[in-house]
C-alpha cells in the first residue's frame, strides 16, 4: 500500500460527522480542516476529534492551499454550487447525494472535473451497502445468470424535517434507488418516464408545486435490453423506512424483505422444478478494507442513540457503506483511479430523478438523458 496520504477537509457536520474518525483512521487520509457555520457545534466536534483547523466559512475554507480535497454533507440545495466552487477552487470533491438539483449545476461539475482534471465522486450509500455488494458479487461471478428486470424503492416519512424537505418531489432525492438499478450492471440510464400518484396535503405541495404522495419511474438502459422501475414517497405515505434493491436473473433472483431487519430471499431457478426460495443474509465486506477501518462497517461513529444522526439510524446505518466509500474515494485519489459513481455516473444517476420529476409533470412523457451525462 502506497504512503501517500490526501489532506481531507469535511463540510457539514450533521451525517458529516459520522465520517470523522473513518478519515483519522485511513491510512492514507489526513482529516486537517472541518467546516460547520454553526461555532459553537463546530468547537465541540472540533474538540472531541482533536481537529485544528475549523472554519465557519467555505469561502475561506476552500483557499486553504493545503487541503486537497472536500467531502460535502450539507443540506441538498447546497451541494452544486459548493461541488462547483471547491474544482474551481482547485480541490477534489466527493459529495453526498444528490450530486446538484438542477440539470446545469449538474453539467458544470462534468464540466469542471475535465477542464482542471479532478476528481468528483458522489457518495451513495446504497452501492456500497453490503447487501448491495452482494449481489454485485453474484452478478460478477454470474450467478444470476443473465439480469431480466432491476427493481428499486425508497420510502421514508420526512414530516417534521427541517428546512428544505417539506414537500421536497420524491424523484429529486432518487439516488438510493436509481443508483443501484444502474450501478448492478454499471449500466447508464438513455431515457425515463415517470408518473406522479395520489396528493400530499396542501401545505406542503405549496413549497415546490408538487403534488405527488408517490413517483414512480422507468428507466432505459443504454446499449441495452434492461429497463428497471424506481419509486419514492416522502409524505402521506403509510410505510416503514424502506431502501429497497431487488435484481431477476435467468440463474437467480434477490428480493429484499418487505418488513426492515429482515433477511434477503434468493430464487433460485431449479428446471423442471419451480424456483426454490431461500432466506439468506448479506455477507459483510470489510474485508476490502484496511484493517484500521474494517470496524466501521458493523459500527457507526457514535455509540449512544441519542447522538445518532437520524439518516443513519432511518437507514439501518446505511449499509455498513460509510467506510467503502472513504476508502474508494481516497484510493482514487492515491492511485489516480476512477472511482464509482464518478462525475459523469453521478450526473447520470442525479439526471434520472430531475427528469423524472419533469416526466410526472408532463403525464409522463419520455425524458432523454443530456449527452453529458453519457460515457
Amino acid at each position: 500500500m502506497s504512503n501517500k496520504k490526501i489532506n481531507v477537509a469535511i463540510i457539514g457536520l450533521g451525517f458529516g460527522a459520522e465520517f470523522i474518525p473513518i478519515y483519522q483512521k485511513h491510512p492514507n487520509a489526513n482529516l486537517i480542516a472541518i467546516c460547520q457555520r454553526n461555532e459553537q457545534k463546530l468547537q465541540e466536534i472540533g474538540d472531541a476529534f482533536a481537529i485544528e483547523k475549523r472554519f465557519t466559512s467555505y469561502d475561506e475554507l476552500l483557499k486553504d492551499p493545503s487541503i486537497d480535497a472536500v467531502h460535502i454533507n450539507t443540506p441538498i440545495p447546497d451541494h452544486g454550487i459548493q461541488s462547483i466552487k471547491a474544482l474551481k477552487a482547485g480541490k477534489h470533491v466527493a459529495c453526498t447525494v444528490p450530486m446538484a438539483t438542477t440539470v446545469e449545476e449538474c453539467e458544470e461539475i462534468v464540466k469542471l472535473t475535465k477542464e482542471k482534471g479532478l476528481t468528483y465522486m458522489m457518495m451513495e450509500t446504497v452501492v456500497y451497502a453490503r447487501e448491495f455488494l452482494f449481489m454485485k458479487e453474484l452478478y460478477d461471478k454470474g450467478e444470476l445468470g443473465k439480469i431480466q428486470f432491476i427493481k428499486a424503492s425508497h420510502q421514508q416519512d420526512m414530516d417534521g424535517w427541517p428546512n428544505y424537505w417539506p414537500g421536497l418531489p420524491p424523484m429529486y432525492y432518487a439516488t438510493h434507488c436509481v443508483g443501484p438499478v444502474l450501478g448492478l450492471v454499471r449500466g447508464e440510464a438513455e431515457y425515463v418516464s415517470c408518473f406522479g400518484s395520489g396528493t400530499i396535503r396542501e401545505d406542503l405541495q405549496k413549497h415546490y408545486n408538487s403534488p405527488y404522495a408517490v413517483e414512480t419511474a422507468h428507466i432505459k438502459f443504454r446499449n441495452s435490453d434492461l429497463s428497471a422501475h424506481v419509486y419514492r414517497s416522502l409524505f402521506d405515505v403509510a410505510r416503514q423506512y424502506r431502501e429497497s434493491f431487488e435484481v431477476y436473473g435467468s440463474k437467480k433472483s434477490v428480493e429484499w424483505p418487505l418488513i426492515e431487519g429482515k433477511p434477503l430471499v434468493m430464487h433460485t431457478a431449479k428446471r423442471p422444478e419451480a424456483e426454490i426460495p431461500e432466506e439468506v443474509e448479506s455477507p459483510d465486506f470489510a474485508k476490502r478494507l484496511p484493517e484500521p477501518i474494517q470496524r466501521f462497517t458493523t459500527k457507526g461513529v457514535y455509540d449512544a442513540d441519542e447522538h445518532q444522526h437520524l439518516s443513519f439510524t432511518q437507514g439501518a446505518g446505511h449499509g455498513g457503506s460509510h467506510p467503502h466509500l472513504v476508502h474508494v474515494f481516497v484510493d482514487a485519489l492515491v492511485n489516480k483511479t476512477v472511482p464509482y459513481p464518478n462525475a459523469v455516473q453521478s450526473a447520470n444517476i442525479t439526471c434520472v430523478g430531475i427528469l423524472a420529476h419533469e416526466s410526472a409533470l408532463q403525464g409522463g412523457k419520455i425524458m432523454p438523458l443530456p449527452a453529458f451525462t453519457l460515457s
